[in-house]
């Protein structure tokens, strides 16, 4: 199995960044710069917790999220581009859950928001793995009605 996280990682990072660009108050030069300090801070921060061989283990650690509260691994790399708590708040949506595993990254948006997958590789599950409550399987316990799951792609 892969041991680098430089896919999943590029996935997590291209849609955050997105989320910035497409409000229009973030420059490309400024985009580039935060696309940057977020690539390093997740790379950092996940260093000791990625375990192909186990994609799960650690899924609550790596996961990305904002809940009327600032991630603050998010927060860090917008303040290397002068981007205030209460100008991120006003960017990003307020809720927001971004699941960073190995061989997928997925998110919601909203409490009752549908799963989306942004980015799954060919070897995704190992056959160990299926049926094991994750992170996000937990967070979908409980629904009342059945999420939708839509696969968006992201070029890089």
């Amino acid at each position: 199995p892969r041991a680098d996280m430089v896919p999943e990682i590029a996935a997590a990072v291209g849609f955050v960044s997105g989320l910035l660009r497409t409000r229009g108050c973030v420059s490309e030069q400024q985009l580039q710069v935060f696309s940057g300090a977020l690539r390093e801070a997740l790379t950092e921060h996940y260093k000791h917790h990625w375990f192909p061989e186990k994609p799960f283990k650690g899924s609550g650690y790596r996961c990305i999220r904002i809940n009327h509260k600032m991630d603050p691994i998010i927060s860090k790399a917008a303040s290397q581009i002068g981007l205030s708590l209460p100008q991120l708040y006003q960017l990003l949506p307020s809720e927001l859950t971004l699941w960073v595993d190995p061989y997928e990254v997925s998110y919601r948006i909203g409490e009752d928001g549908s799963i989306c997958v942004l980015y799954e590789a060919a070897a995704a599950k190992p056959p160990s793995s299926y049926g094991m409550l994750t992170c996000k399987n937990q967070m979908m316990l409980g629904r009342t009605s059945p999420s939708k799951n839509y696969i968006m792609t992201v070029s890089s």
